[in-house]
């Protein structure tokens, strides 16, 4: 397809000119005017988002709509699209939906569709992103970092990494040191048909093994501790795959309370790979995965966007497990 710079060079004009042509400015002469339309017309060109996008101004700024900055994977992707943004020369903005509630994703959304927001990032990895995605008008220039599975908005440029896949490395890893099922404690982002969930039950599934009810946790540590309280309690359970590391370190310690060792007991395997879990006791095996990337190609995605140009291939690390001191072979 041709982009609003194909236009500009057979038309011998600026992109910016073009821009200011689609959204019928009153600041082109008339001749150039009919230079641009006749060079999309001969180059088939259909306008889109991206150009109404550049003529307002939106360019040059985005926001990233996200329900939190503290937690690993989204401080990442968040620190992955500021750094990619500096290079472009881009400011930007951060807009916290607080719920999924009806109207702080109403707030948020009409926040981000004002022209001085720029192009948008949404960090849909639970809930409150999701319908942030969902209601996001069909002018407005967006890109979607997203679990897998999520179903984006009509059009919408969605990257994801693939923690299902990892999930169920980290499951058959556990399974063949000779575990005959894996427990999962799973974060509330994904602890439905998210991508970690669905790559524990695959591999249980593919090994004939008991699929265990998922055992859910909020993004706090007390309740990912009484979670691994439950498990603890159970002389059956032998291997936790926990939903990410900070809720692998809350049922580490219920483990530990209850007179369970790691591995000797119960080998235990988080997920995210933050950046202390190699120095905990034991060494946390975990999934290490690439947020900061992920937030770069989200960037870039939306930079190609709001220019009229192809997204490119997302440059991403595949997610992969790190095998250290807090998994090994039951006990007979």
């Amino acid at each position: 397809m041709a982009s609003i710079r194909d236009v500009a060079a057979a038309a011998g004009v600026s992109y910016q000119t073009v821009s200011r042509v689609l959204n019928d400015s009153p600041r082109v002469r008339e001749e150039t005017r009919r230079q641009v339309v006749e060079a999309m017309q001969r180059l088939g060109f259909r306008p889109n988002r991206a150009a109404r996008a550049l003529g307002l101004g939106r360019a040059k700024a985005v926001t990233v709509v996200t329900s939190n900055t503290t937690l690993y994977g989204y401080a990442m992707t968040l620190q992955g699209i500021e750094e990619s943004a500096r290079e472009q020369g881009l400011t930007v903005a951060v807009r916290v939906v607080e719920s999924a509630a009806d109207a702080h994703v109403v707030q948020a959304v009409e926040y981000v569709s004002d022209p001085s927001a720029g192009g948008v990032v949404v960090v849909a990895f639970d809930a409150e992103g999701v319908e942030v995605l969902r209601r996001l008008p069909g002018d407005v220039p967006g890109v979607a970092a997203i679990e897998p599975g999520v179903v984006a908005g009509s059009g919408r440029t969605s990257i994801c990494l693939d923690e299902r896949l990892a999930a169920a490395d980290a499951t058959r890893h556990l399974l063949g040191l000779g575990h005959r099922t894996v427990h999962h404690v799973a974060i509330p982002s994904e602890s439905g048909t998210g991508g970690r969930a669905a790559g524990w039950r695959q591999a249980l599934e593919e090994a004939w093994a008991e699929i265990p009810d998922v055992v859910a946790a909020g993004w706090d540590a007390p309740s990912a501790y009484e979670a691994g309280r439950r498990l603890a309690a159970d002389p059956g359970v032998t291997a936790i795959l926990c939903g990410n590391d900070d809720t692998a370190l809350a049922v580490r310690r219920a483990l530990y309370d209850l007179g369970r060792d790691v591995p000797g007991d119960v080998s235990l395997v988080g997920f995210d790979d933050v950046p202390g879990s190699a120095y905990w006791t034991p060494s946390l095996t975990t999934v290490r995965m690439d947020f900061a990337g992920l937030g770069r190609a989200c960037l870039l995605a939306l930079v190609a966007e709001l220019a009229g140009e192809p997204v490119p291939e997302p440059a991403l690390a595949s997610p992969h497990l790190v095998v250290r001191e807090s998994t090994a072979a039951p006990r007979r």
